[in-house]
């Protein structure tokens, strides 16, 4: 019985040590897999700063057509995409009341030239009769005073009554006076038929001004493009009616595209104009530089204009969309780390480091500073040279230390 009892005293004790002992053991760290395990190494010296939106391909100069008159939409001569001049007609409208002007006021043009031409007829014709009475009251002038000088001299040798003398001499007057008198209405005939002359003319030319207005409007019922580039819409249909000033179609300059990036409002606040920027068109890398920045957000992002330095490729087109990077600042000599995937610049987080014969990783304390596109700098923590765990690791949140194999 002594024995007995002995034996379950051991029994109970060795149950107490293993349970001791259990209680004192380490948890089972679990494994990682090395081959889906991105791990980066902490390296020292220049970290480029970036930003990275997408975005597309927009003309710098759009040019939007409008109709220049109520109308209908009878053809649309070219599509969307196609390159246009500036005389290529886009659009044919019709409206039958402009034409019927045009055609009406072609007619009053007719009328009043054809009436200037019967005024020029008939004041020419005035004229003459007037010229013709000068010429005759001339003859008759220069024949009285032939006659007057005849009786002068018959009348110094007696041979002339010295009535018949006055009478020669009266005439004589009279005639001059008339000869002066109508070339004088001569005179101011020929003013007073240039004036009605240049009334009927100015009449002509303002009419022909109107019909060629006319004229002009029922042409601009064939919508050109007015410049050069490609039309990138035609915004009406066949058959439509339009009001004057309604857009019809939109012409590019695909000579001068600009990229439009989508940056979201947490990293704008660092975006400058005149900073560096890459965009990749998928056909080719262009360097450009920062034009503008839109003053609010939309949906999130903030829009950003990237003007480019370089000749774009000949893929280019508007609307194609792009990949874009802008270069923020460039920090000397700091530490930093392939970017992990958790975790944001200016915080605290942690990472695991793996051990020097890389088979284990332990959670350490990491605080993180300024961030890139790719990259993010560490302000204490780590160590050049360290190497760490960047890749999603948030099914070991419960874990300080992990396996990697």
């Amino acid at each position: 019985r002594l024995r007995t009892g002995v034996l379950i005293l051991v029994g109970l004790a060795a149950i107490g040590g293993i349970t001791y002992g259990l209680a004192k053991m380490k948890p089972a760290a679990p494994t990682l897999d090395r081959s889906t395990t991105v791990i980066g190494t902490v390296k020292r010296g220049e970290m480029v700063r970036e930003v990275r939106g997408n975005g597309t391909l927009v003309p710098q100069v759009t040019r939007w057509i409008p109709a220049p008159a109520e109308g209908r939409v009878e053809k649309i001569l070219i599509q969307a995409g196609v390159e246009v001049g500036a005389g290529t007609v886009i659009v044919d409208l019709s409206n039958p009341q402009m034409e019927q002007q045009a055609m009406d006021a072609e007619f009053q043009v007719k009328t009043a030239e054809a009436e200037a031409e019967t005024l020029r007829v008939r004041l020419e014709s005035d004229n003459m009769t007037q010229q013709s009475q000068i010429a005759t009251i001339n003859a008759e002038y220069s024949q009285a005073k032939l006659q007057l000088d005849t009786d002068e001299v018959l009348g110094k040798q007696g041979l002339v009554a010295e009535l018949q003398l006055k009478i020669s001499r009266v005439k004589v007057q009279d005639l001059a006076n008339r000869l002066k008198v109508e070339q004088q209405r001569l005179a101011i005939s020929g003013k007073s038929t240039k004036a009605q002359l240049n009334a009927q003319q100015s009449r002509v030319a303002q009419l022909r001004a109107l019909a060629k207005l006319k004229e002009d409007q029922v042409d601009a019922l064939k919508v050109r493009a007015g410049t050069n580039g490609v039309l990138q819409q035609v915004s009406v249909q066949e058959g439509q009616q339009v009001t004057p000033g309604l857009n019809l179609a939109r012409i590019a300059d695909p000579a001068s595209l600009k990229a439009e990036l989508k940056i979201n409002e947490t990293q704008i606040k660092d975006v400058r104009e005149g900073q560096a920027a890459v965009i990749d068109t998928r056909n080719g890398v262009i360097q450009g530089r920062v034009s503008r920045i839109d003053p609010a957000a939309r949906e999130g992002t903030f829009t950003v204009d990237v003007s480019f330095t370089e000749a774009l490729p000949s893929s280019a087109r508007p609307d194609l969309s792009v990949d874009g990077t802008i270069e923020l600042e460039r920090l000397k000599n700091v530490l930093y780390v392939d970017r992990p995937a958790f975790g944001q610049g200016q915080q605290t987080v942690g990472m695991f480091r793996l051990s020097a014969d890389g088979q284990e990783a332990t959670r350490t304390t990491v605080s993180l500073g300024r961030s890139s596109v790719s990259t993010i700098e560490i302000l204490s923590g780590l160590r050049e040279g360290d190497q760490v765990i960047i890749s999603d690791t948030s099914t070991m949140d419960n874990y300080n230390r992990i396996r990697v194999r």
